[in-house]
Order: C-alpha cells, then sequence, then structure tokens
C-alpha cells in the first residue's frame, strides 16, 4: 500500500462511495477510500431509498436529476443491482395552501424541464387505489421520480470505482486528519498508520462535525432519530405504486417487495448522539419509540385505511444527520485549504449522492464548483453554528421542517437570540418582531400598537404587510432607521492593501481616503463571488463591508486572495462595529442637527464617508442607500451604539423618524432594482449578464476575472440578462418569490431570482434572468409579450431593465 496519494475520502456510505467514483470517472484514480467499519454501515444503509428529482433551485434540481439518470444505468455498467425503479411520485395536499405550494411547485419544475402535473384527487385514486382522498384538495404527480435499494446503489458506485482503480479500504478507522501550513496534508489511522495525500474529504456522516472539530474545522451537523415502520406483506398490493408524500401528516410511503415503508418527519424531533458517537456503531439501529410514532401512524391508517390490518413486521428507528439550515454541506473548508467536506445530507443523501459526487470531484479537479452552489457550500455556515447545544435544540427543528409547509420567510424558533445588535432590546420596545440570518437577530418588521406580532404565513400578503407598508411609505417620505448592524465588516490594513484589493476586485480602489467603491469580486471565469462596498479610511486602510450571510464565505475569499508576500492583513470586525442606516429625505436634516455637520451635495458628495460627532460619540459616516433614497449608513463602535441610537431616536421624533425592518428593504430594494447575491447575482453570474458593468475598472490593467469579462464584453447584446418586472394584475396580484418560470410569446426565455411587493409603486414585483441566443436588448424586451407563471398560472408583466422607482436617481441626490 502506499504511503501517498492523491486523494483520500474517509467514509464508505453513499456520498464517500460516490465521491470516489465519480473522481475515477475523471481520470483521478490514485485516490483511497477510508471506511471505519464496512461499506453503508452508518447511515447509508437503513435509508429510504426515495429518489425525487425536484429541489429549491434549478442547480439543485440539476444535481438531484443527474443523480436519477445515474441510478437508470449503474446497473448495467457494474453489474451490481440497484433496485432502481421509476414508478413516479404523488405529492398530495389536504388544504389550497399546501396545494398552492405544491403547484408553486409544478410550475418551478417545468422551469427546470421536469415534468410535473396537477392531478385532481380522482386522478390520485386511479394511481394509488389504497388511498382515501375524499378530504384532499388536490396533489402533483411526477413520473420520473422513483426508489432505488440505498445499499446496492452504494455497492454499485464502490465496484464501478474499483474497476478503474481507486483503493477502498474497509476496518480503517481514521483517527485525526493531518494538517500543515494551513493545508490537509493526509490522515492517521487508528493504530498509527499515517497515509499522505494532496487532498482530503470528509464525507464521514454523523462523525464528520467531531473528526473536523479536532483540526478546529466547523461542521454543522447533528444526528436524529429517524422512524419508518415495514408491514408484513400486503395480499394484491400493486407492486407499480409510486412513491407517495403527504407533508400535512408528515409521512411518506413506499412499496417495498409486496409490503408498505411508512416513514415520517415529525413535528419535533429526538435529536441523538449528543454526548458521542461510539465508534462501534454499523449497522445499529437506536431504541424503539412507539409512543412517539403513534400520532403519524393513527393518520396513516386514516389515510390508507389497509394499514389497519396489516402486521408491522419492522419497526426502525435510525439516526440521520441533520444541519442547521436543512441544506447539505459540501466544497473546500474555509479554515483548512485542500480539505473538502460532503455531509449533513437530511435525509436526501440517497437522491443527493450521484450529484454530489459529480459535483465534488469536479471541485476538486478544478479548484471550483463546476456550478453555483451557494445553498450548500459549507462556508455559508458560521463557526458557532457546529456549537453542539446549538445543534441539539435546531435538531428538533429542523428535521421536521422537511415535511412542514415551506412558507415564504418561515423563521426558524428553535436556538434563537444567539447573536444580537447591542441595540436589540431597544428596537424590541419600539416593536420590532425578530427575523434570523445566520444566527443574527435582526427586525423582520414593527408591528404598530395594537397589531399582532404574528407572521401570518401565506404565499399571498402576510400578516405584517400594512406594518411593512408604513415602514416603506415613512422612508419615502420622511426618515426610517435601519439597524443593519448584522451586516459583515472586514478591515484590510498595510503597505499593500491597496495593490491586494486592486487584484481582487473589479473596479478601481485606488481612491482617495475617504471615497466608497461599489465593486465585486470575481472568479477567473467572470461570476461574482462577493458583492461588496469598500472604503479607503486610511492611505493603508480600507473598510469592506458585505452581507453578513456571506460573513464566512467573504472573509475566507479576501484572506485566500492576499499573496504570501503581501503587507496586507486582513481582521474580521463585525462584532465591534454595528451598522445604523438613516435613509429617507428628511436623514439629511436629521443627521446635521445630531451631528453639526454639514451633509449638503458640496460637502458630502454620494460615495463618500468620513467621520463625525455623534452625540457624545464619534462615527463613521457613508453616503449610501440600498433602499432608493437619500441616506447614509452610520458605523459606531459596539460600546456607542446604543448612545447613537438613542439620539437618532429622540431627536428624530421632529421630522418624523420611523423603524425599519428587513422586509421593508427588501420591498424597498426591489423598486430600484438592486440585486442580492445569493439570489439575482452569484458565481455563474458575470457583471455584463447582471447589469453591473458599470461597477467594472475596464481600464484597470489587471484584476481577477478581467479576461473572462474582456471576451464577454464582445459579444453585444449579451446573450443573457437581468431584467426587471411588474406584474400588470391590477387587484390582489400574487408575489414573486423565486424561481418562477419568465414566458416571452409561449416560451419559457428565463426564471425569477427574486420578487417582492413594492409599497411605493403599489406592484407585485420581480427580477430574474432571461435568455436569447441573439441577445437580450431593449428591442428583444420591447418585441415580445411577456408574462410570469405562479401556480401553474400565467399572468401578463411588464419588463425592463432599469427599476421601476426612481430610474433617474433623483431621490437618492435629495
Amino acid at each position: 500500500m502506499a504511503k501517498s496519494v492523491d486523494i483520500i475520502i474517509v467514509g464508505g456510505g453513499v456520498a464517500g462511495c460516490s465521491i470516489a467514483y465519480h473522481l475515477a470517472q475523471l481520470g483521478i484514480t490514485d485516490v483511497v477510500l477510508l471506511e471505519r467499519k464496512q461499506l453503508t454501515c452508518g447511515t447509508t444503509w437503513h435509508a429510504a431509498g426515495l429518489v425525487t428529482q425536484l429541489r429549491a433551485t434549478r442547480n439543485m434540481t440539476e444535481l438531484a436529476k443527474y443523480t436519477g439518470e445515474l441510478f437508470h444505468g449503474l446497473e448495467a455498467e457494474t453489474g451490481q443491482a440497484t433496485g432502481f425503479r421509476q414508478n413516479g411520485s404523488l405529492r398530495l395536499a389536504t388544504h389550497a395552501a399546501r396545494l398552492e405550494e405544491l403547484k408553486r411547485g409544478a410550475s418551478m419544475a417545468r422551469n427546470f424541464g421536469l415534468e410535473a402535473q396537477e392531478v385532481t384527487p380522482g386522478e390520485i385514486k386511479e394511481r394509488y387505489p389504497l388511498v382515501e382522498v375524499d378530504d384532499l384538495a388536490g396533489g402533483i404527480w411526477m413520473p420520473n421520480d422513483g426508489q432505488v435499494n440505498p445499499s446496492d446503489v452504494t455497492l454499485a458506485m464502490a465496484k464501478g470505482a474499483r474497476q478503474k482503480g481507486v483503493t477502498i479500504r474497509e476496518n480503517a478507522p481514521v483517527e485525526r486528519i493531518l494538517v500543515e501550513n494551513g493545508h490537509a496534508v493526509g490522515v492517521v489511522l487508528r493504530g498509527g498508520e499515517e497515509l499522505r495525500a494532496a487532498k482530503v474529504v470528509i464525507a464521514g456522516g454523523m462523525w464528520s462535525r467531531d473528526l473536523a472539530g479536532d483540526i478546529g474545522v466547523s461542521l454543522t451537523l447533528h444526528a436524529a432519530e429517524h422512524f419508518y415502520i415495514v408491514t408484513e406483506p400486503i395480499p394484491n398490493l400493486p407492486r407499480d405504486l409510486p412513491v407517495m408524500f403527504l407533508g400535512d401528516e408528515c409521512s411518506y410511503y413506499k412499496e417495498d417487495a409486496g409490503k408498505l415503508l411508512l416513514g415520517c418527519f415529525e413535528p419535533e424531533a429526538k435529536p441523538w448522539g449528543h454526548k458521542g458517537i461510539s465508534d462501534d456503531f454499523c449497522f445499529d439501529s437506536l431504541p424503539e419509540d412507539f409512543d412517539h410514532f403513534e400520532p403519524i401512524l393513527d393518520m396513516a391508517v386514516r389515510r390508507v385505511p389497509a394499514l389497519a390490518d396489516a402486521g408491522i413486521q419492522l419497526f426502525f428507528n435510525g439516526p440521520e444527520s441533520f444541519t442547521p439550515d436543512d441544506r447539505y454541506l459540501l466544497g473546500e473548508t474555509p479554515e483548512v485549504r485542500d480539505l473538502f467536506c460532503a455531509c449533513g445530507f437530511n435525509s436526501v443523501g440517497i437522491l443527493s449522492s450521484g450529484g454530489v459526487g459529480k459535483a465534488l470531484a469536479a471541485w476538486i479537479r478544478d479548484g471550483h464548483p463546476p456550478m453555483e452552489l451557494a445553498d450548500v457550500d459549507v462556508r455559508r455556515m458560521q463557526p458557532f453554528q457546529s456549537n453542539s447545544r446549538y445543534l441539539f435544540d435546531r435538531t428538533k427543528e429542523t428535521l421536521g421542517l422537511l415535511f412542514a409547509m415551506h412558507w415564504p420567510y418561515r423563521q426558524f424558533e428553535t436556538a434563537r437570540n444567539v447573536r444580537q445588535s447591542p441595540v436589540h432590546d431597544r428596537l424590541l420596545s419600539q416593536g420590532a418582531v425578530m427575523t434570523e440570518a445566520a444566527g443574527f437577530e435582526r427586525p423582520g418588521f414593527f408591528a404598530a400598537d395594537g397589531r399582532s406580532k404574528e407572521f401570518g404565513y401565506s404565499y399571498g400578503p402576510q400578516g405584517w404587510f400594512p406594518d411593512v407598508r408604513a415602514e416603506c411609505l415613512n422612508t419615502a417620505e420622511n426618515v426610517t432607521l435601519f439597524d443593519q448592524s448584522c451586516f459583515a465588516k472586514y478591515l484590510l490594513q498595510g503597505r499593500d492593501a491597496c495593490r491586494v484589493l486592486n487584484h481582487i476586485s473589479a473596479a478601481e480602489v485606488d481612491v482617495p481616503p475617504g471615497k466608497v467603491v461599489y465593486t465585486q469580486w470575481l472568479n477567473d471565469r467572470g461570476g461574482i463571488e462577493a458583492d461588496v462596498t469598500i472604503t479607503r479610511t486610511a492611505p493603508d486602510t480600507y473598510m469592506i463591508v458585505t452581507l453578513g450571510a456571506s460573513q464566512t464565505r467573504d472573509f475566507s475569499w479576501l484572506t485566500r486572495s492576499i499573496p504570501e508576500d503581501a503587507h496586507a492583513f486582513a481582521t474580521d470586525i463585525t462584532a465591534g462595529l454595528p451598522m445604523l442606516g438613516l435613509m429617507g429625505p428628511k436623514s439629511r436634516a436629521l443627521l446635521e442637527v445630531v451631528s453639526g455637520a454639514d451633509l449638503s451635495d458640496a460637502a458630502f458628495p454620494f460615495g463618500t464617508s468620513r467621520e463625525i460627532e455623534l452625540g457624545y460619540a464619534r462615527v463613521r459616516v457613508s453616503r449610501l442607500t440600498y433602499v432608493g433614497e437619500l441616506g447614509w449608513e452610520i458605523y459606531v463602535g459596539a460600546d456607542f451604539a446604543c448612545h447613537v441610537f438613542d439620539v437618532l431616536t429622540k431627536a428624530g421624533a421632529a421630522f418624523g423618524l420611523g423603524h425599519g425592518g428587513y422586509f421593508a428593504i427588501n420591498s424597498l430594494r426591489m423598486e430600484k432594482g438592486y440585486r442580492h447575491w445569493g439570489h439575482d447575482i452569484g458565481e455563474e453570474d458575470t457583471p455584463l449578464q447582471a447589469g453591473l458593468g458599470f461597477a467594472v475598472g475596464w481600464d484597470k490593467p489587471a484584476f481577477r476575472g478581467r479576461d473572462a469579462l474582456l471576451r464577454a464584453r464582445e459579444s453585444k447584446p449579451q446573450a443573457r440578462r437581468l431584467i426587471q418586472l411588474r406584474l400588470d394584475v391590477p387587484e390582489d396580484p400574487p408575489l414573486l418569490y423565486h424561481e418562477e418560470p419568465i414566458w416571452r410569446d409561449d416560451t419559457i426565455v428565463g426564471s425569477i431570482t427574486s420578487g417582492g411587493y413594492g409599497h411605493r409603486i403599489g406592484a407585485s414585483l420581480g427580477m430574474g434572468y432571461v435568455s436569447h441566443p441573439d441577445g437580450v436588448d431593449a428591442v428583444f424586451l420591447k418585441s415580445g409579450t411577456f408574462e410570469v407563471e405562479v401556480a401553474c398560472k400565467r399572468y401578463p408583466a411588464s419588463v425592463q431593465f432599469k427599476g421601476f422607482y426612481d430610474p433617474t436617481n433623483d431621490r437618492i441626490r435629495g
């Protein structure tokens, strides 16, 4: 056995074997997979084996679609049976809101090229004769879904990897990962054997968190108990029954060799393994808890009466790994280079496995993901989220959320109040109703006196709509104070700081101190890795501001972009520097009163920043806006934040000061067409496609991604462009959220990236990319009839490149 290889994979479940298989498919065969016991013995062997394709986003769906395609031909390729059957799936709704959710999913499926059909209760009965349909509102039929035997399909991928030269070692437990100079360089096995490698992959399922934690890497997953039963054989049970999902009853059904498998994702789960998981755990099950499962079974017997007469052959309870946001962890870790992970699969490991293996294999080979994978990128997580108590509490909720209503703006209820701004209690006293992002508590909206603080979840206007309308209109008419402390802030200092940032940034950042630059950080393909503002505060110092949800990701991108010989030092100062946004036509007058500073256009132009006195504090004020009104961002040390908040609130009474939350910010930015990274722009979108060419320093001699942009600029117009859409529906227009198909003359040409209701203009708005081989320009937009499909119905829309509110920016100039 060689003591050095190209790649080591830790874990022989479905993910690890898929990665090994796909590396081999790429011709990378100097690979060793190390399994502590036997292949599939952790979680894979007892998975239900459901193979569905529709996921929440386009790229997640593409990975799931590929998995189904792989399973379809894997048996013929390897000679190993997989048990794959493409028998379709039914998703059922017992009430109108669930049916709308399913229909919105069907529209999304068509956008992704998947076949999805709305079905009536009668049509459901035809496809699944055993089910009671009298109280059903309807459902969705997806004919290309199916099921597979998890162990067999894993062994097939392992066999395919071996056939091409990959080494798979069972009974080879890894004690620790070797790290040198910030790089993973190998592993140490139990007994002391050392194996070196250029890259290491953690695919160790529920053991992954502890293995990574030993070297300071945060993998945010926790095991939970997952229950299902398998009946005794049921006479005359149809063998071609589709997989059936009933989210309203927390259950799923699968025909299994003449028996029925009934599984559940109950609302309050049982975390497991909090105090550690035994190394001896292998093909084990957990203790039965029939009382916990009984409410699910009672609903199931009413739904499928044949269960009442069927004996239970197997009551199974086994562990699955869950993450704080119900999305798996994939990619290179931010703490250690050349260390990759694929874990935390939230009970979708089988249906994700093929796509995960293919994507990560390409990522390992190329040094970057093969597509935009921000949804599952491990860098989206905050380090504190690997805290065991946090994970224990959150896991009680996340398992059940898989089948709960997927409401827009739905908030987690567990493991809350973790990160708070210094003015948190003051916001609550003003009526703030908090939402959470990356563990940070931030106001969603402010409930007026006497109004409910409940969200009132719906696919239409939710309970907070009147409050947000008031916040938006006050921002347009008076002045609104927003707590934006959750935004991430970094300092880059040193004599080479300018040189480093100019290479990272698309815009020119060699500007005078006090100037703010809006720019993107690009990858070598010209895609947008980060969307930031950069303020030069001194000749050798810059302040960088980015999204709170991107804090870990963007800081990793920054630090890894600093050459070893550069005199430049990055520091994350987020916790110590809260930020308050003061926005609206009266913001200048209010800020002048409390500061005594001259804030006129001549003295303080847009895009500039300086320190001023405010009350007894000294703060940095930048003239910027993300809401389309005259405004300032106020950066204040955490020790003075409450004082500054109090001064602004007291003096603001004379100016009609109100408080605003992030629901209002989303509405306001949608009207202006301001992009949001992770929705409207990402690593597959160039500034040219996103309409951000104005933020590129085309005359700069060199910056990362420049060559790709110059090549792309040769194509005029761009074949793919981000546009703004307004639904032309006078009364009760549907609200847009994401991935709704955009039609032009009976052809789908794109999809919505984000949406919101514009209270200043009174319209349902969206933005999204559209494509046309001959280019997307004004002629293309004007020469076609555009519609947006929502829940299987199409609505007329007006389209343009600029935002629908104040496209000439007069309001910003004040």
